[in-house]
């Protein structure tokens, strides 16, 4: 075990780079324990990439809507503690086909049975044959096999070329879980995309209630500096008179006992050359092998929820059982996990709460027929509802509408948003051009890969190419102790979090646990 020896009386002094859910909640740890805590912010708020904002007289979450899991989630426990509405659908998914029809509910259901059903299959075989599978091999080219095989395992996957184009298109759903497009996954490391078990439950209420319970106790008691950007992360030595240097861009000066550095894996990735020494090869490797995904969201508000109406083509179809069978993942557009029985979830009043356009072949600002989803956020319970469609985006649609954002003026960026998202809402149900209520009223873009704090993306993903990410994953969870600098955050966390919440909140409390146990008696 690691042990840290100060001169008697002196309390350890330890400085966390990032005020977002792991450094607040090792803070927290720290706090408990009575070691000094400085924490370094470059934004001029708490959270991170957990953060809130008004749109349209509605606040929503700029960052992550789900809490992913509910057996044994510490963030499910704050929501309950913190009166934060929750929320799940009942199952129902409406899909557009690549010409912007429509599927009949029995074929989407059909459909969505069977590509789950792959996808079960795929986390199954990536946990039983990892060790043997080529890492080029994506979760794209296992679904594509398996919808062409005809096999006494599979019989039902005999399908004709419609039905298996159609699958395919509907399983690039899987880029809005993770950030980056299906051809991307690693099949040999899918298995790490696996999380807590339970239900998907929406954050109808907002992280916002939760993110101020973790970080009340650190605002007390921390001394939490913001509008501080980290420039050098300087180690003296490894023995106990070491310290570590931590220089701000501002050129400012700081000594400390200890360092955990909780940014992002995407600023890691552009920054390794902050450390001084040099990171590890083993460490660098880990930092450059893992993927970063660049998810990005767009609400777009209407008057009214024109597409919410109720009609006969709402009656609630059951959830196709792959959806509530297969192993658990961070699913953001499509209805996995949700409750068995809805008796929380949307009724057959509401549209469906996910809708999908696979590959439009229709969208002029779209040429490379890019899949497109959406959750109806007019389907939350009173009072959280309101006439907003939540667009995922990610991988090469995210980065075009960066270059959007990036270039043009604030309104004519909006226009072109709001154009882009226009052939996809423009076939809802009761859409009409010249009705007001189907003129959008506003657009809020999360822009995250346009954002140099959060890396340029949103969170960790396992891309086609990785070799060893299980040992990556191991390698920044173990950071520096031995030059004084750890790492936390969602990239680091245990493997059934990464790239959540409760990973981040995790994270953060297993390295607080460290220190306290590194001071012992000291941090008395």
């Amino acid at each position: 075990m690691l042990r840290r020896a100060l001169p008697r009386g002196r309390k350890p002094h330890v400085c966390i780079v990032g005020a977002g859910v792991s450094g607040l909640r090792c803070a927290d740890i720290l706090l408990q324990a009575g070691i000094k805590v400085t924490i370094l912010e470059a934004r001029n708020r708490i959270g991170g990439r957990l953060c809130q904002a008004t749109h349209c007289g509605n606040v929503v979450d700029l960052g992550p809507n789900w809490i992913h899991g509910t057996d044994d989630n510490p963030i499910l426990d704050l929501a309950k503690e913190t009166g934060t509405a929750t929320h799940s659908w009942d199952g129902r998914q409406s899909i557009f086909d690549d010409k912007g029809e429509p599927i009949s509910e029995e074929e989407a259901h059909d459909c969505s049975e069977t590509v789950w059903t792959i996808i079960g299959q795929a986390m199954a075989y990536s946990k039983e044959n990892s060790a043997s599978i080529p890492a080029d091999k994506s979760l794209r080219d296992f679904i594509k096999e398996k919808t062409q095989e005809k096999s006494r395992d599979f019989p039902e996957l005999a399908l004709n070329t419609r039905k298996q184009k159609l699958m395919l298109q509907v399983a690039e759903m899987w880029g809005a879980f993770v950030g980056s497009p299906l051809e991307r996954q690693s099949l040999k490391f899918y298995w790490l995309e696996e999380c807590i078990d339970g239900e998907n439950l929406f954050v109808a209420g907002t992280y916002g209630k939760i993110l101020a319970h973790i970080a009340a106790p650190t605002l007390k008691n921390a001394d939490v500096r913001f509008g501080q950007q980290v420039s050098k992360i300087i180690s003296s030595g490894e023995d106990q008179t070491s310290s570590v240097k931590v220089e701000l861009s501002n050129g400012e000066s700081l000594e400390f006992d200890e360092v955990v550095m909780t940014t992002p894996l995407g600023w890691l990735k552009r920054n390794k050359e902050a450390f001084i020494p040099p990171l590890p090869p083993r460490l660098s490797d880990a930092i450059s092998n893992i993927g970063y995904g660049c998810l990005d969201k767009f609400y777009i508000t209407f008057p009214s929820a024109f597409w919410d109406i109720p009609n006969s083509n709402t009656t609630a179809a059951p959830p196709p059982p792959a959806l509530q069978n297969i192993s658990n993942t961070t699913s953001n557009t499509a209805p996995l996990h949700q409750s068995p029985n809805a008796a929380n979830g949307t009724t057959s009043d509401h549209h469906p709460g996910f809708t999908q356009w696979t590959c439009p072949t229709y969208a002029d600002t779209n040429p490379e027929g890019w899949n497109q989803e959406c959750v109806n956020m007019a389907s939350l319970p009173a009072p959280h509802a309101h006439p907003t469609l939540l667009f995922y985006t990610f991988g090469p649609t995210s980065q075009s509408l960066a270059e959007v954002l990036r270039t043009q003026p604030a309104d004519a960026a909006d226009a072109a948003i709001l154009a882009f998202f226009k052939p996809y809402y423009a076939r809802l149900p009761n859409y009409a051009s010249e009705n007001p209520d189907c003129q959008p009223v506003g657009v809020l873009s999360t822009n995250w890969t346009n954002d140099e704090f959060a890396g340029y993306g949103s969170y960790c993903n396992f891309q086609v190419g990785v070799e060893a990410a299980d040992a990556d994953i191991e390698t920044m969870r173990a950071g520096m102790p031995e030059r004084r600098v750890w790492l936390a955050g969602e990239h680091t966390a245990s493997f059934l979090a990464l790239g959540t919440v409760t990973g981040a909140y995790w994270s953060g409390e297993g390295v607080g646990r460290l220190i306290v146990g590194a001071y012992g008696e000291g941090s008395e």
